[in-house]
C-alpha cells in the first residue's frame, strides 16, 4: 500500500502544473524555505520547510522523493488567518552527499500541497565543507624604500565555502578602516600605498571558513632609508703655515642617516684642495743711525727701525732695543763730578777686574792643553785611521767563506790554523759586526767637519771572511747560522721562475706565528714577526744600562676591534707592542705594512691607538706636522717613530674616487673528496705579507697548493664591483657547472671588508681519472678598472712539502746595518750646526726625509733618530750604498777610498727568541 501511495503521489505531482488557478490565498505559501547547507566533518545537516495552508509537505532531493519516514512534521494554526501551517524537517548525512554522483551539487527541494494545488520551494544545495592546508601563494618579504608602495600577495587555500582572508601584523589584526594608507580589499592582497618606518614588521595572511583556519608563512617587510648627504662644512684653514698645503671640507651621511640597511651615501665625504699660505716674514733691524750730538748730560743717542724687512704675515717683531745711548766723554766729564774719596775706590775696582781677567785666561789655556792631549790619545788608540766606504757598501755584496792566509796581520786571530774543509758562497745581506776595536782608520777622522774631500764609493766589493775554529758554519749548518733570514720584503714579488717562487713559500710557517718575544738590553736590537712585514727596532741606548726588558710584538689574529666608519679602510694589521707600561728614552721604530697606493691627493691616512678602555683615538695624520711622533710612508709600509708602547693601526680615508687599495690575487687548488673533482680557490687579499700569511696557513690545513705567482690588482674606490671568472677550460678533459664560471662580488664587500681575505671557489670535474694536468686562466677584474689574468698550468697530483726558516730577533750590534762606531761619528758630526748648512737637516734631506723636521729638532740627537729611521726602512736590503752616497754628496767624508782587498768581519750570531705559536 505504501508503494502504491508513492506511485500515485508521483503521478499526481507530475500531472499537476506548477500552480493551479484558484482563489487568492488558497495555494500553499512558503513561510520558510530550505537554505544552502554545508556538512562539517561527519555531522549531518537539517533542512527545514514551512508553508501555509499546507495539507502535506515532502522533500525531493536530486529528483528523488525522500521517504516519508525520514520526514518530521509539525502542524499548527495561524491565529490571524485561521489557516493550517505545516513545518517539515529532514536530515542529510555526509554519506548521502558523497554517494551522489551527478553533474551538479547535491540539492533538495520542498513540495507543499493544499486543496487547490501545489507549490515548490527553492532548491537548496548541500555540500561537504573543507579547507586545504597549503596556501596557493604565500606573501613574500620585501625591502622597500620609505614612501614606496608595498604589495603583499596572498592566495588562500582551496576550500568550501571559500575562505575569508584577514591580515596580521606582528600577530595583531589589521583594520583597513582605521588606516586609509592600507587596503586589504583587493583580491586578498595587502596594499600599503606609502611605506612608513612604522610599517616594518612581520605580516601573516590568515584564511578561515566554517571548517578551519590556516596561517601563511610570515613575510618580513623592511622599510629602509637611503642615506643622504648633509651640507658641506666650511673649508678648513690651510694646513701649511707657509707655502703650499691643503685644506678640506667634509659632509656627513646624516640627512637622513642610512636606516634598516639603506644604502650609504655615494661619493666622498671629504674634499681636499690645494692652497697656498703666505709665509711669515720675521722682522729685522736696519743698521744703526749715526750717533747724535752730545747732550748736556754727556750722552748721545742712536736709533734703528725694524724695517729690514718689517714683519709680515704674522712674523716676529725684531728682538732687542730700538734706541741705544752711551756717555760721549769717555767718563772724563763724569770723573770731574766724583768726590776725591771715591777715586781710590775706582782704582781698586779696576785692579780687581784686571786680575780676574788674567786668572780666567790662565784657566782657559790649561783646559785647552788638557783637551788637546786627550784628543791625541784617543786618536792614537786607532792607529791607522782609515774607514773604507766598503764598510758601508760591503754589507749587501756577495761574499765568500774561505780560509785565512797565514800570517796576515789585517785579520783577527791570524795565528790560528785555517779550516780547509769549509768553502761556501752565500749571496745576501750581511749584518756587520761593530768594528769599534778592529776597524782600520787614518790619522784624521772620517767625518772631520773641516774637510770637504769626497769619498769614492765602490759599487762592487768582495768580502772574504776567514773561517777558523771559531766560525759557526762548520759541519751541518743550523737554520740560525745563516747570514740573513729569508724573510721577504713586503712589496710586489719580482718576476721569476714560478717553481722558484713556490719554493719561497718555505719561509711561511704552518703555525700561527703572530707574536714574537725577546729580551733586550741597553744595546737595543730588532724584533720581527716572521712573514708579516711587521717589525720593531729598539735603538741603542733606548733601554737604561744594567736593565733587561722582555719586549713583544703581536698581530691581532681575530677580526680587528677597529671598525672604520663610512668608506674608511683598515689598511694593515692591528699591531701591539709592549709591555705598555714601559717607556724608552729615545724613540723606537715600528714598521706596519699597508695596502694603499700612496698618493696624498687620493688618501688621507691616519694612525690610531687603542686606549686602555678599548676605544680608538687618533694619534696623528701622516701629513700632519707634530712633535709627538713621526710617520714615514713608504710604498708598502709605514715606519713610525714612537715613545710609548701600545696597540696601533693605520686607517685610510679616501678623498677621491681614484684612491687605490692594492689587492694581492692568489689561486690555490686541491683535489676534493670525489677523486674526479678539483677545487680552485681564488683569494683577493690586502697586499700585505701578513694577509698572505693567513691565507697560506688556512690553505695548508685544507691541503691547498699555490698554483701561480700572485699578482697585484689596483682596486679603485669608484663603487664598481669585482668579477672573477675561469676561462679556457679544456673542453674534452674538464668541465665546470653551467653559470658558475663567473662570480661577481659587490664593491662594498671588497672595499669595506676588514682583514678577512675575499674568497671565491670554483669546482671543476674531470671526465676521466687519467687526466692529471690542468690548464686554464683565472681573470680577476674590476668593472671599468684594472684587470689581472693568472695562467694556471699544474699537475693536480703533485704535492709539495716545504721547510721553514725564520729569524725573528736580533740583539745588540748585529741587529743594525751601520756599525756603532761609524754611527757615533755621524751623529757627532751632523748634530753640530754648521755655517754651510751641512747639519742633520741635510742628512735628512739626502735620505728623502723632507717633512715634519720639527720632530727631529726636539730630539737630543736628531742624527741618531734619522739613522734609526734609515735602519727601519732598510732592514731587508741593507742598502748601505745609498747612505754612503748621501754622505759623499754632503761632502762629509775625509779621504778617498783606495782598493781594499780583505776586511775581516765576525759572523753575526742570530739569536732565537721566545715566540708564541712557533
Amino acid at each position: 500500500p505504501l508503494l502504491h501511495f508513492y506511485i500515485t503521489l508521483k503521478a499526481l505531482y507530475e500531472a499537476l502544473p506548477e500552480s493551479i488557478p484558484s482563489a487568492p490565498g488558497t495555494l500553499p505559501h512558503f513561510m520558510e524555505e530550505p537554505d544552502d547547507a554545508y556538512i562539517i566533518k561527519s555531522n549531518p545537516i537539517v533542512l527545514r520547510c514551512k508553508a501555509m495552508p499546507a495539507m502535506q509537505i515532502f522533500f525531493k532531493c536530486n529528483g528523488e522523493w525522500v521517504h516519508q519516514n525520514e520526514h518530521v512534521s509539525e502542524e499548527s494554526m495561524d491565529e490571524t488567518t485561521g489557516l493550517k501551517v505545516r513545518e517539515v524537517f529532514i536530515n542529510v548525512t555526509r554519506q548521502q552527499v558523497e554517494d551522489f554522483h551527478g553533474p551538479e551539487d547535491y540539492w533538495c527541494q520542498c513540495v507543499a500541497w493544499s486543496h487547490l494545488g501545489t507549490s515548490k520551494s527553492r532548491k537548496a544545495s548541500v555540500r561537504i565543507a573543507y579547507l586545504r592546508k597549503n596556501f596557493e601563494q604565500d606573501p613574500q618579504g620585501k625591502e622597500v624604500p620609505i614612501e614606496g608602495m608595498i604589495v603583499l600577495h596572498c592566495r588562500p587555500p582551496e576550500g568550501v565555502p571559500a575562505a575569508e582572508v584577514e591580515w596580521l601584523k606582528n600577530e595583531e589584526p589589521i583594520d583597513s578602516n582605521l588606516d586609509e594608507n592600507i587596503d586589504t580589499r583587493a583580491d586578498h592582497n595587502l596594499i600599503i600605498r606609502q611605506a612608513r618606518l612604522s610599517d616594518s614588521g612581520n605580516y601573516t595572511c590568515m584564511a578561515a571558513n566554517i571548517v578551519a583556519k590556516r596561517r601563511s608563512m610570515s613575510a618580513t617587510v623592511v622599510v629602509y632609508v637611503n642615506g643622504g648627504w648633509s651640507s658641506w662644512t666650511e673649508w678648513s684653514n690651510c694646513n701649511a703655515r707657509c707655502g703650499r698645503g691643503w685644506q678640506k671640507r667634509s659632509r656627513t651621511c646624516t640627512n637622513p642617516a642610512p636606516l634598516n640597511g639603506g644604502a650609504f651615501c655615494e661619493g666622498m665625504s671629504v674634499q681636499k684642495i690645494t692652497c697656498t699660505s703666505l709665509c711669515p716674514v720675521d722682522g729685522n733691524w736696519e743698521v744703526w743711525s749715526e750717533w747724535s750730538v752730545c747732550s748736556p748730560e754727556c750722552e748721545h743717542l742712536r736709533v734703528r727701525e725694524c724695517i729690514a724687512p718689517p714683519p709680515r704675515n704674522g712674523g716676529k717683531y725684531c728682538e732687542g732695543l730700538s734706541q741705544e745711548s752711551e756717555n760721549c766723554t769717555e767718563g772724563l766729564l763724569l770723573l770731574t763730578w766724583y768726590p776725591l774719596f771715591l777715586l781710590s775706590d775706582i782704582e781698586t775696582a779696576s785692579d780687581i777686574a784686571l786680575y780676574s781677567g788674567l786668572g780666567a785666561a790662565v784657566i782657559a789655556v790649561a783646559v785647552l792643553v788638557v783637551a788637546v792631549t786627550l784628543y791625541r790619545r784617543s786618536q792614537s788608540e786607532y792607529g791607522v785611521d782609515v774607514i773604507d766606504s766598503s764598510a758601508l757598501t760591503g754589507g749587501f755584496q756577495t761574499f765568500n767563506f774561505k780560509t785565512v792566509r797565514q800570517g796576515n796581520s789585517l785579520l783577527l786571530n791570524s795565528s790560528m790554523q785555517p779550516d780547509l774543509t769549509v768553502s761556501r758562497t752565500y749571496s745576501g745581506p750581511i749584518c756587520l759586526q761593530d768594528p769599534m776595536d778592529k776597524e782600520l782608520m787614518t790619522e784624521s777622522s772620517l767625518f772631520n767637519p773641516l774637510s770637504d774631500i769626497k769619498v769614492k764609493v765602490q759599487s762592487s766589493f768582495m768580502v772574504s771572511l776567514g773561517v777558523t775554529e771559531r766560525a759557526e758554519y762548520h759541519g751541518k749548518a743550523h737554520s740560525g747560522t745563516f747570514p740573513h733570514g729569508n724573510n721577504r720584503a713586503f712589496g710586489t714579488i719580482q718576476a721569476r721562475n714560478k717553481a722558484t717562487y713556490i719554493q719561497n713559500l718555505s719561509s711561511i710557517s704552518t703555525t700561527s706565528e703572530l707574536k714574537t718575544t725577546a729580551i733586550f738590553g741597553h744595546l737595543g736590537g730588532r724584533l720581527v714577526v716572521p712573514n708579516t712585514g711587521v717589525s720593531l727596532l729598539i735603538p741603542h741606548g733606548a733601554i737604561p744600562e744594567e736593565s733587561s726588558w722582555e719586549i713583544y710584538v703581536a698581530i691581532t689574529q681575530k677580526e680587528s676591534s677597529l671598525q672604520p666608519e663610512g668608506t674608511d679602510v683598515l689598511l694593515g694589521p692591528e699591531v701591539t707592542c709592549g709591555p705598555s707600561d714601559l717607556s724608552v728614552s729615545t724613540p723606537f721604530a715600528l714598521t706596519i705594512p699597508h695596502c694603499a697606493e700612496v698618493n696624498s691627493e687620493h688618501w688621507n691616512i691616519h694612525l690610531k691607538k687603542r686606549t686602555q678602555q678599548g676605544k680608538w683615538e687618533e694619534v696623528m695624520s701622516v701629513e700632519e706636522e707634530t712633535t709627538s711622533c713621526y710617520c714615514l710612508l713608504d710604498p708598502y709600509a709605514c715606519h713610525i717613530l714612537l715613545n710609548s708602547f701600545g696597540t696601533y693601526a693605520l686607517i685610510g680615508e679616501p678623498i677621491s674616487d681614484c684612491a687605490v687599495r692594492q689587492l694581492k690575487v692568489a689561486v690555490f687548488g686541491c683535489l676534493s673528496c670525489n677523486s674526479l673533482d678539483y677545487n680552485l680557490r681564488v683569494y683577493c687579499m690586502d697586499n700585505t705579507p701578513c694577509a698572505f700569511q693567513e691565507v697560506v696557513s688556512d690553505e695548508r690545513l685544507q691541503g691547498g697548493q699555490l698554483l701561480e705567482e700572485p699578482k697585484l690588482l689596483h682596486f679603485k674606490g669608484n663603487t664598481f664591483s669585482l668579477q672573477i671568472s675561469v676561462l679556457d677550460i679544456p673542453p674534452f678533459l674538464w668541465r665546470i657547472k653551467p653559470f658558475t664560471a663567473c662570480q661577481e662580488v659587490p664593491f662594498s664587500r671588497v672595499w669595506c671588508s676588514s682583514q678577512k681575505p675575499l674568497h671565491c671557489a670554483f669546482s671543476l670535474e674531470r671526465y676521466t681519472p687519467a687526466t692529471t694536468q690542468l690548464s686554464c686562466k683565472i681573470c680577476v677584474r674590476q668593472v671599468k678598472g684594472h684587470e689581472q689574468i693568472l695562467q694556471i698550468q699544474t699537475s693536480i697530483l703533485e704535492v709539495k712539502c716545504f721547510d721553514s726558516f725564520n729569524f725573528p730577533a736580533q740583539m745588540g750590534p748585529k741587529a743594525f746595518k751601520i756599525p756603532y762606531s761609524i754611527r757615533q761619528r755621524i751623529c757627532a758630526t751632523f748634530d753640530t750646526p754648521n755655517a754651510k748648512g751641512k747639519d742633520w737637516q741635510m742628512l735628512a734631506q739626502k735620505n728623502s726625509i723632507n717633512r715634519n723636521l720639527s720632530y727631529f729638532a726636539t730630539q737630543s740627537s736628531p742624527s741618531a733618530v734619522i739613522l734609526d729611521l734609515w735602519e727601519a726602512r732598510h732592514q731587508h736590503d741593507g742598502d748601505l750604498d745609498s747612505l754612503a752616497c748621501a754622505l759623499e754628496e754632503i761632502g762629509r767624508t775625509h779621504s778617498k777610498i783606495s782598493d781594499i782587498t780583505e776586511t775581516e768581519i765576525e759572523e753575526p750570531d742570530f739569536n732565537y727568541s721566545r715566540q708564541n705559536g712557533l
